[in-house]
């Protein structure tokens, strides 16, 4: 049996979360309007202007609850945890490890290169379902130089190498990825990643794409007993998740980018959806964040089989399952970190 990780997302401006004995309640406009037991959430995702109370901190300790604070359009703002229970022995290891040139190299390798495979992947898929030659030639051009990149890859003789390829990738993958974005509407025409702010309605979705990543990330590796702000891919800076950042990576168009792609191609979506300030910020509006939320919550639903376990998971639990296994390598019980690669 698996174990789910469930979440709830209060994305109404003016909410008040507090705690009632075993559960939590929404009230907004002084009703109550949805009530969930503790034991079955895991983590608890405020976009905006909620108000929580202490009850619900105290729930944090006592039930091992997260929860996230973002802006209304998706900014990752802060997070508040439980006090960390994590084996002592494998943090300091991961913080031998980090300190450690060689060992940094040869456990962000795998996760850069399970990043662009994912990412070419996306670019594949999008080729063979586009039905256009105008499309499916870049889509395949692109996804050719991720792969030539990817020898260049296992050539890197350090990390700032390594990271430079994993910069090259991430530019012809997005210079490509506007090939499969299907709709008619110019505003989802894609020029390349921006992210503070975001320019544009596709960089928007993938913002909030990947802070609704980022915070399951974190949990997955907290559940282990590892400390998310000591990675090996992305560089320590203060309030910075690093490690979370890093495990990341193999998720971003896996889950992330496919789901934002649906929503435009399936018109889920739309440029009404979105407006821009006079700062040349573009944000969603409240119906496009619910759209986005209601698809991350059944894409997280959706069963995959894992390449390695041979098994049949959830998609929301293969973060759980990757930070299992860092941790397994960290401990040396596995020779080399097994990065995610998924068709």
């Amino acid at each position: 049996m698996h174990r789910h990780a469930n979440t709830l997302y209060i994305t109404t401006q003016g909410a008040y979360l507090r705690r009632d004995h075993a559960t939590l309640q929404v009230k907004i406009e002084n009703k109550v309007r949805l009530t969930v037991p503790l034991h079955h959430l895991e983590g608890v995702v405020c976009f905006g202007r909620v108000t929580v109370s202490h009850g619900v901190y105290e729930a944090v300790k006592e039930q091992g609850l997260a929860v996230s604070f973002l802006t209304q359009h998706g900014r990752f703002l802060a997070r508040v945890a439980p006090p960390t229970q994590g084996n002592v022995l494998l943090r300091r290891t991961q913080y031998r490890m980090a300190d450690d040139t060689a060992a940094c190299l040869s456990l962000a390798r795998p996760m850069i290169a399970a990043k662009i495979q994912n990412a070419r992947n996306v670019l594949l898929r999008a080729a063979r379902d586009a039905g256009d030659e105008a499309r499916v030639t870049p889509l395949r051009a692109a996804a050719r130089q991720m792969g030539a990149l990817l020898i260049q890859l296992v050539e890197a003789i350090d990390l700032n190498a390594a990271r430079g390829v994993e910069g090259s990738a991430a530019r012809v993958y997005f210079d490509g990825l506007t090939s499969a974005i299907r709709s008619d509407e110019a505003c989802f025409a894609l020029n390349g990643r921006s992210r503070r702010p975001p320019r544009d309605p596709v960089n928007a979705m993938l913002s909030f794409a990947y802070a609704l990543l980022r915070h399951d990330c974190q949990s997955a590796l907290e559940s282990v007993g590892l400390d998310p702000a000591v990675g090996y891919l992305h560089v320590d800076r203060p309030g910075r998740p690093s490690l979370a950042l890093d495990i990341m990576e193999e998720f971003r168009a896996l889950v992330a980018d496919r789901l934002v792609l649906a929503l435009i191609n399936r018109r889920q979506v739309r440029g009404k959806n979105f407006s821009e300030d006079l700062g040349g910020t573009v944000s969603m509006d409240d119906a496009a964040g619910r759209a986005m939320l209601v698809a991350w919550q059944e894409r997280k639903r959706e069963e995959v089989k894992h390449p390695l376990l041979e098994e049949t998971v959830p998609i929301g639990l293969l973060p759980h399952i990757q930070a299992r296994l860092l941790a397994r390598t960290l401990r040396g019980d596995l020779a080399e970190y097994p990065a995610l690669v998924m068709k």
